[in-house]
């Protein structure tokens, strides 16, 4: 068989996410998308060729020990209230997706990013920074330890609040297989409020991005412990933010 056989042996058309399941962009209430959203209608492409398929891919070797917890990452503990956070990464017929690498990025327990476009008057921690990163295990499982982030302000609509929340990123082998999206927490009286995690038109879709507490990953008189399962395609595909 011709190298040319073989190469073309390995591209798959690519599935798209079902739009009911993913947030439209642009959406209005999200003011930000309309925008970043283009003017002109996006150009899709029926196939990923070989090249954006196996590379650029990322290195393994600069992910540190204390990557996954960021409660380690300066000379003391960060204020606020400590957690665990683990899960899975699953393709779309529940397998593990081994060795992915996993980040995470979020405000601290008063709501306020360490990014100098940040300036909302809540208090920042020296000892948290807010990003961390880790690979899957080969059972695709994940697991972060880190502070349950607060409720902030935001510019989007009078009286904006944005619910506590996550940001999670997946990689694939390869830079372009990147998705984005957001992990909230259970009961949050700010969702009907809104309109990031309202954007996503179908409710169980919604609650996809809602984890729960697991208090199998609960410590005693150390730390609660929530799980948040990742879902790259199919049915039970978890929303993201990247079309």
């Amino acid at each position: 068989m011709s190298k040319l056989a073989n190469q073309g042996s390995i591209i798959r058309p690519y599935k798209r996410h079902d739009p009911s399941g993913q947030p439209p962009m642009p959406y209005g209430p999200y003011q930000s998308t309309i925008k970043r959203w283009p003017k002109q209608p996006l150009i899709y492409l029926p196939r990923h060729t070989l090249s954006e398929i196996t590379g650029p891919v990322y290195g393994h070797g600069e992910i540190s020990e204390t990557d996954n917890d960021l409660t380690r990452q300066h000379k003391e503990e960060p204020r606020g209230e400590r957690i665990i956070l683990t899960g899975r990464v699953l393709d779309s017929n529940g397998r593990p997706i081994p060795r992915a690498l996993v980040e995470i990025w979020q405000a601290n327990s008063a709501g306020r990013y360490a990014h100098i476009k940040d300036q909302h008057p809540a208090p920042l921690d020296p000892n948290f920074t807010g990003a961390g990163r880790t690979l899957t295990d080969e059972n695709g499982v994940y697991r972060f330890i880190t502070i349950k982030p607060g409720a902030y302000p935001w510019f989007n609509h009078y009286n904006a609040w944005r619910p506590a929340h996550i940001h999670f990123s997946v990689f694939g082998r390869a830079f372009l297989s990147r998705l984005i999206t957001q992990m909230y927490f259970p009961g949050d009286p700010l969702f009907a409020f809104d309109p990031i995690y309202q954007s996503i038109p179908d409710e169980k879709a919604r609650q996809r991005l809602v984890s729960t507490l697991d208090m199998e990953t609960t410590q005693p008189q150390w730390a609660l412990g929530y799980k948040f399962d990742i879902v790259l395609r199919g049915p039970d595909a978890t929303p993201f933010e990247n079309k």
